[in-house]
C-alpha cells in the first residue's frame, strides 16, 4: 500500500510530470530508426543485407559523449541552458520524423539513410540534455522515483513507436504512420515548456573546461582507483541481462513459439512488467537507498535469468513462457531503477550532460560488444547451459559493490563544490 501511495503522490508532482513527458520524448525516436523502420523496409522488399546494415544508423547513441561538452558549455538564447537545447532538438525531431513519411525506401534509399541518421543524431543529443536535466533537478530522495517515472515515459513511447505503429501500418500507409509519430513529439515539447529551468551553478566557461574538467572532477571526487572500479561496474552490472536479451527472441523462436506469441507476450506483457518493476524499484529505492537497492535488485536481476533455464527445460509451454518473461522483465525493471539512479548520483551538476553521457556510453560496451559472442556461445553450449552462463555473467558486477557501495553505508546528500546548502543536493559516499 505504501508503494501505491508513493506513486500516486509522485504523479501529482509538476516535476515528475515533466520528467514523464521528456522521457516519452526520448523514447519516441528509437524504434522509428530501428525495429519499426526495418518492418517498413521489409514490406517494401528492401534487401535483407541492407536492412541488417541499418543497425549502424544507431551509432550516434554510442558516440554522444563526443559532443556532449558542447551542450554543457553553450546555452541557446531562449528558455535557459537545458530547456533551450531540449526544445530545439524536440522541434528538430518532430520535423525529421515527419520527413520520414515522405521517403520511399525502395526508390530512394540514400535519402532514407540520411534522414534516419539525422533522427538518430538529434535523438542522441536529446538524450544527453534530458539525462542532464534529470540529474540537475532531482534531489537525492527523488532519484529513485524520478528514474522510474522517466523509464515509464520512455517505455510508453516505445510501445507507441513499436507495437502501435505496426498495427497502424496494417490500416493506413507508412507515411501516415510516421506523420502520426511525429505529432506525438508535441507531448515532449509541452513538457519542456511546462518545465522549470534548473538552477545554474557555474557552468563551464570554455570548451576546454567543458571537455577536460568533467573527467578530472569525476576522478578527483571518486579517487583514481574507485573511479575505475565504478566504470568497470557500469560495464558489468547489466552484462547478464544483456546476454539474455541478445538471444531471447532466437531462443523463443527455436523453442516453437510464433512471432505473434513473442510480440504479444514479450513485447506487450513484458513491457508492462518492466514498467511495474521500474516503478516499484523507484519507490523502494527511496526507502532503502541506492546502495542496498543495487545489491538486492542486482541479485534478483541475476536470478531472474534462471527462469529462462526452467523454460528451456520444459520446452514450449505458455504458462512457463508467461512466468519467465514477466519475472525477467520485472526484475530487469528493478535493476534499471537502481542503476540509472546510481549513474545520476555520480554527476556534478556543472558537467552533468558530459558526465552522464560518458557514463551511460560505458553501458554500450556490454550491450553491444561483450555480448557479441552470445550467439556462438549458445550454439556451442545449448540453451540450458547458456542461461546458466548468463546468470554467472551478472555476478562480477555485484561482486564489485563492496568497494564503492557497501551494504551498511548509504549515499548521503552533501554539498559539492559550487553548491550551497540551499541549492541542489548531490550524492556522495561517506
Amino acid at each position: 500500500m505504501y508503494i501505491i501511495r508513493s506513486l500516486l503522490q509522485t504523479f501529482r508532482s509538476r516535476k515528475m510530470a515533466v520528467i514523464l513527458l521528456v522521457g516519452f520524448s526520448s523514447g519516441m525516436p528509437l524504434f522509428l530508426t530501428s525495429k519499426t523502420l526495418q518492418a517498413w523496409m521489409t514490406v517494401e522488399n528492401v534487401d535483407l543485407s541492407t536492412i541488417g546494415l541499418f543497425s549502424l544508423v544507431g551509432l550516434p547513441y554510442s558516440l554522444k559523449f563526443l559532443w556532449s561538452p558542447f551542450l554543457d558549455r553553450f546555452a541557446l538564447p531562449l528558455l535557459g541552458r537545458r530547456r533551450g537545447w531540449l526544445i530545439t532538438l524536440q522541434i528538430g525531431l518532430l520535423l525529421a520524423i515527419a520527413c520520414m513519411g515522405l521517403q520511399q525506401p525502395k526508390q530512394a534509399l540514400q535519402l532514407l539513410v540520411i534522414n534516419a541518421l539525422v533522427i538518430s543524431f538529434l535523438s542522441a543529443s536529446q538524450d544527453v540534455v534530458v539525462d542532464a536535466y534529470r540529474a540537475d533537478v532531482l534531489k537525492p530522495l527523488e532519484m529513485g522515483i524520478g528514474t522510474a517515472v522517466y523509464v515509464t515515459g520512455y517505455r510508453i513511447a516505445l510501445l507507441l513507436a513499436g507495437a502501435l505503429a505496426l498495427i497502424l501500418a496494417d490500416i493506413v500507409s507508412w507515411s501516415v504512420v510516421y506523420f502520426s509519430m511525429a505529432g506525438c513529439m508535441v507531448l515532449g515539447i509541452l513538457g519542456t515548456l511546462f518545465a522549470q529551468e534548473p538552477e545554474e551553478l557555474n557552468p563551464p566557461t570554455s570548451i576546454k573546461e567543458a571537455v577536460i574538467l568533467p573527467f578530472g572532477e569525476f576522478f578527483q571526487r571518486q579517487g583514481l582507483f574507485q573511479g575505475f572500479l565504478i566504470l568497470l561496474f557500469i560495464i558489468l552490472y547489466k552484462l547478464g541481462d544483456a546476454f539474455l536479451n541478445n538471444m531471447s527472441t532466437s531462443f523463443l523462436l527455436q523453442t516453437g513459439f510464433t512471432q505473434t506469441d513473442i510480440g504479444t507476450i514479450q513485447g506487450g506483457m513484458g513491457l508492462i512488467a518492466t514498467i511495474i518493476g521500474t516503478l516499484a524499484g523507484g519507490a523502494l529505492l527511496s526507502q532503502i537507498g541506492i546502495n542496498r537497492s543495487l545489491w538486492i535488485f542486482g541479485i534478483l536481476q541475476a536470478l531472474s535469468n534462471l527462469s529462462y533455464l526452467v523454460l528451456a527445460s520444459v520446452g514450449k509451454n505458455y504458462q512457463f513462457l508467461l512466468a519467465a518473461i514477466n519475472i525477467e522483465n520485472f526484475c530487469a525493471g528493478l535493476g534499471t531503477a537502481a542503476f540509472v539512479a546510481f549513474l545520476m548520483s555520480l554527476c556534478e551538476q556543472r558537467f552533468s550532460a558530459t558526465q552522464y553521457a560518458l557514463l551511460s556510453s560505458f553501458i554500450a560496451v556490454s550491450r553491444d560488444i561483450l555480448v557479441a559472442p552470445a550467439g556462438a556461445l549458445a550454439k556451442i553450449t545449448g540453451w540450458s547451459f547458456f542461461f546458466v552462463i548468463s546468470f554467472f555473467a551478472a555476478l562480477p558486477g555485484i561482486l564489485l559493490l563492496p568497494f564503492f557501495a557497501p551494504w551498511d553505508q548509504q549515499l548521503v546528500a552533501i554539498p559539492r563544490p559550487g553548491t550551497t546548502d540551499q541549492g541542489q543536493d548531490s550524492w556522495d559516499t561517506k
